[in-house]
C-alpha cells in the first residue's frame, strides 16, 4: 500500500484515489455509524429501563403499603362474620346432600327389593311351569303306554284270529 501511495503521490491520480477512498468509507464502511447507533441505543435503553424499573419498584412498594395498611385490616375485620356465614351455608348444603344420598339409597333399596320380588316370582313361576310340564309328560307317557298296550292286545287278538284262518 505504501508503494502505491508513493507512486501515486506525484501523479494526477491522487485526487481520484482520495475521492474513491472517501466514497468507499461513506458507502461501504459502516462501522463508525453502527458504533454510534449502538452507543446511542445502549444509552437510551439504560436510561429508560432504569427509570422504568424504578417506577415499577415504586408502584410495587405503594401497592404493598396500601395492602398492609388498608386491605389486610379490612379483610381481617370482615372475615370472621363471613366465615361463620359460609360455614353455616356449607353445613346446610352438607345436610341437604346427606338427605339426598339417603333418599337415593332408599330408592335403590326399593328398586332392589322390587327386583328381588320379581326374580322370586319368576323363579316360582318357572318351577310351576316345569312341574306342569313334567305332569303333562307323565300324562302323555301314560297315554302312550296305554295305547301301546291296547295295540299289543289288538295285534295279539288279530294274530289269534289270523291263526284260525290259516289252519283251514
Amino acid at each position: 500500500d505504501r508503494k502505491r501511495e508513493t507512486l501515486a503521490a506525484g501523479s494526477p491520480i491522487q485526487p481520484i484515489i482520495k475521492d474513491v477512498g472517501e466514497i468507499y468509507s461513506r458507502l461501504l464502511d459502516h462501522r463508525p455509524v453502527i458504533q454510534g447507533e449502538i452507543r446511542y441505543f445502549v444509552k437510551e435503553f439504560e436510561e429508560k429501563r432504569g427509570l422504568r424499573e424504578l417506577r415499577v419498584l415504586e408502584n410495587l412498594k405503594n401497592t404493598i403499603f396500601e395492602t398492609n395498611e388498608h386491605v389486610l385490616p379490612k379483610c381481617e375485620q370482615t372475615m370472621p362474620g363471613n366465615l361463620n356465614e359460609i360455614f353455616k351455608r356449607l353445613q346446610a348444603a352438607n345436610e341437604m346432600m346427606h338427605r339426598l344420598q339417603e333418599r337415593e339409597h332408599e330408592e335403590r333399596k326399593l328398586e332392589a327389593d322390587k327386583l328381588m320380588a320379581r326374580e322370586e316370582k319368576r323363579a316360582a313361576h318357572w318351577e310351576e311351569f316345569m312341574k306342569e310340564q313334567q305332569n303333562k309328560r307323565a300324562e302323555v307317557d301314560e297315554e302312550h303306554r296305554k295305547a301301546t298296550e291296547r295295540l299289543k292286545e289288538q295285534y295279539s287278538e288279530m294274530e289269534k284270529e289270523l291263526a284260525k284262518y290259516i289252519s283251514f
